[in-house]
């Protein structure tokens, strides 16, 4: 049988990246290289990624930077993923990191000082301009080097990209908006406008990179530093260059850097950077430990149990800032939007400055072309392509700090049309934990033995229920007494023990091997056993509800959601008990795996369109349905790999009505940026009219690009603050 290709992923940091429309752009060319099968840029954090059927190499990294260099010159690509290239030889790069922060913090101060020079300077010309009598060439030149010294580098990007055949973006518009205003005479507008336009971006280059330091501080969670334990020394070392099966120590105050289980000490630790849970939890030997905890008072000796790679931190990072790599279906239009919306108005702007001229009497060249120009810096989309996915991201980081890791836009977009909620019962709405809460031999067996037989036919069984047998037995299990064990999918346990055949499951077990027996009428998860087919009696095992299930399922009726469903392999009875307790709409029970995708596929033949069915499990035994749903959300997923792998969200801690709140955030979300595209939208339609019409000059336009992307951009940060 033919293996399936897995494909690897590799990030790359582009400096100097500060235009949205230019991440589209580098996305669109690096996915042309011969080699790779996609790329994502994420604006926000700078980190592009891509896809390939074979592992990276120091030529195919050649290429990228080529690409990306031919693309945007301006832009210089970085190896992520905590190495670089060294003579054609992967180096470990972390003891670099802080050196090539403050490098890239010193450049990115230069640039903004550099940039502050050259405005005041140009101020300084421009006024000078305007206030003194200058006439003819002498008035040219002095505007000239003014507007040399603010646009010239605007000119020579649209000069550069216009050699490359990429002729609609920002620059070119500018230039060619401003330049035509020289040829016109407009010498003081066509440096002013520059002028406004270069200050505008100072600005909104500013509260971009505020906005990408308030959004990744939510993500803050990866260590610094390990300190590893070698023999009687301590090292501090990179997290990464610790191994599985070394000792680490972690003090007060400091991240655990590496998953681990304790091996001395005991303390509280802080779990609100995974589960958004501010209330500490106790850890003591034996206990299991994962990175992205603070350890709040006693010192903790940790075994290494995963590498830094495959850390619960480590997946979580790579889970939230490679998100945007999925992106909604507003992302893509509005990318879509804007590739064919700059080059129509550029054909209407040209369109603008010829016709009038020659079909209406009296109108002149030189006042349509004005028009045009103006028309020309009112089109620059940068509004909606840096806003939305900025929105996008924040709502991503707002449902991380709740303890809820979405996996893509598309997800996150996608619940703001869930309509129907199936919910797994066992770990999702109660607890998990079971108890033996009776015992009911028959008259031929004791209940010890009923229980010793129950325990024994569990042993070899992870089910929570198996625990609870074995924990009420409490002695050691003789497993060289049980022979031919085999586990019946949705029915229960056949074993030989001590020489007798036993069965242990629930009814559909008796029915099945057609032994008579006794449904008892308790509330409870019974297990029926039978020895040598004669049925010798069952055990009722509880299960409790979560504390805020009742809460979480009124919170998603108050929030639109149609219909509620619990779907369960228990008994009928536990079932609907559970479901009524928690005002639980429809509730289906004893089913086995394959029949819970079957009323999944029934409630999606019965939904609209549009309308989506979110499944919520525990991301193990559930892994069917939660594929087959339109939205699969994993419960408890603290240190479940299985459950952030086969999950589309996933909810860190055990409590359900983080659904409730992941759904808040993502129609605060919808919202935000609704509000952005709208706002844009619409003033670029009154100022294009205006425009049109000899009323909006070149100021109000570069106001309605700039000013506009600007607003929007500031309001896009307030996803972060919505109240979940």
């Amino acid at each position: 049988m033919e293996k399936s290709v897995e494909k690897v992923k590799e990030s790359f940091f582009l400096e100097g990246l500060d235009c949205a429309n230019c991440a589209l752009k580098i996305e669109d060319g690096v996915k042309k290289i011969e080699g790779i099968t996609a790329s994502s840029v994420n604006f926000v954090t700078k980190t592009l990624t891509v896809e390939a059927d074979e592992p990276v190499n120091p030529s195919w990294v050649s290429d990228i930077k080529k690409k990306v260099k031919m693309i945007e010159s301006h832009v210089t690509v970085v190896e992520q993923n905590n190495s670089t290239f060294s003579g054609g030889q992967r180096v470990d790069s972390t003891d670099q990191s802080s050196e090539i922060k403050n490098q890239k913090l010193q450049r990115l101060d230069s640039k903004t000082k550099t940039l502050l020079l050259r405005i005041i300077s140009s101020i300084a010309l421009l006024a000078f301009g305007l206030i003194a009598p200058l006439t003819g060439l002498v008035e040219f030149g002095v505007f000239t080097v003014a507007y040399i010294i603010i646009g010239g580098d605007i000119v020579a990007k649209a000069a550069r990209n216009i050699v490359r055949g990429r002729v609609f973006d920002e620059n070119f518009l500018m230039s060619i908006a401003t330049i035509g205003a020289f040829i016109i005479q407009q010498y003081p507008e066509g440096v002013a406008v520059m002028l406004f336009y270069q200050v505008g971006e100072m600005f909104q280059g500013i509260a971009v990179n505020r906005s990408r330091k308030s959004i990744t501080a939510l993500l803050d969670i990866r260590p610094d530093y390990a300190n590893l334990q070698v023999g009687n020394e301590i090292k501090v070392v990179s997290p990464e260059n610790v191994r599985i099966g070394d000792t680490i120590i972690v003090k007060p105050g400091e991240k655990v850097p590496l998953d681990g289980k304790v091996l001395k000490g005991t303390s509280s630790v802080d779990t609100s950077a995974l589960t958004g849970e501010s209330i500490p939890r106790d850890v003591e030997p034996g206990a299991d430990i994962l990175s992205g905890f603070i350890n709040k008072n006693g010192v903790l000796t940790i075994e290494v149990v995963k590498g830094f790679g495959e850390s619960t931190v480590s997946k979580i990072l790579d889970l939230v800032q490679n998100a945007s790599s999925k992106k909604a279906p507003t992302e893509n239009f509005i990318t879509r939007f804007a590739r064919y919306y700059t080059p129509v108005v550029v054909a209407l702007a040209l369109l603008l400055a010829v016709l009038p001229p020659l079909l209406i009497s009296g109108a002149t060249f030189s006042e349509w072309t004005y028009r045009a120009l103006v028309f020309l810096v009112i089109s620059c989309p940068c509004a909606l392509v840096v806003s939305i996915p900025l929105g996008f991201f924040g709502g991503i980081g707002a449902a991380s700090k709740n303890g809820i890791l979405v996996k893509g836009s598309n997800y996150l977009e996608a619940l703001n049309h869930v309509k129907y909620v199936v919910f797994d019962k066992t770990g999702t709405l109660t607890k998990g934990v079971f108890t033996v809460t009776g015992i009911h031999p028959t008259t031929s067996i004791t209940k010890d033995d009923l229980l010793k037989y129950a325990a024994h036919a569990e042993a070899h069984s992870n089910h929570p229920i198996a625990e609870s047998l074995r924990s009420t037995f409490g002695k050691e299990i003789q497993t060289e007494a049980i022979q031919d064990y085999n586990e019946i999918s949705g029915h229960g346990i056949q074993a030989v023990i001590e020489g007798k055949e036993v069965l242990a499951g629930n009814a559909k077990l008796m029915l099945k091997e057609n032994i008579p027996f006794t449904q008892p009428d308790e509330v409870g998860t019974i297990v029926h056993i039978a020895i040598d087919r004669e049925y010798v009696g069952y055990i009722v095992i509880s299960d409790e509800v979560k504390n805020d299930a009742t809460s979480a399922i009124r919170s998603l009726k108050s929030l639109g959601i149609k219909q509620t469903m619990m779907l369960t392999g228990d008994s009928k009875k536990v079932g609907e008990t559970v479901g009524a307790t928690l005002g639980i709409d429809t509730v289906h029970a004893e089913l086995l795996p394959q029949h819970k995708v079957e009323q999944i596929e029934a409630l999606d033949q019965q939904k609209l369109a549009k309308e989506k069915i979110a499944f919520v499990g525990d991301g193990i035994n559930d892994t069917p349905v939660l594929a087959r749903s339109d939205v699969g959300i994993a419960m408890g997923g603290l240190g479940s790999d299985a459950a952030i792998e086969a999950a589309d969200i996933v909810i860190m801690n055990d409590e359900p009505s983080r659904l409730a709140s992941a759904i808040t955030i993502a129609k605060g979300t919808r919202r935000i940026v609704w509000q952005n595209i709208i706002l844009a939208l619409w003033v670029k339609a009154v100022f294009l009219v205006l425009g049109a019409f000899g009323i909006a000059t070149m100021w109000e336009a570069v106001f309605s690009d700039v000013g506009v992307t600007l607003i929007a951009v500031l309001n896009a940060m307030r996803v972060l603050k919505i109240n979940a």
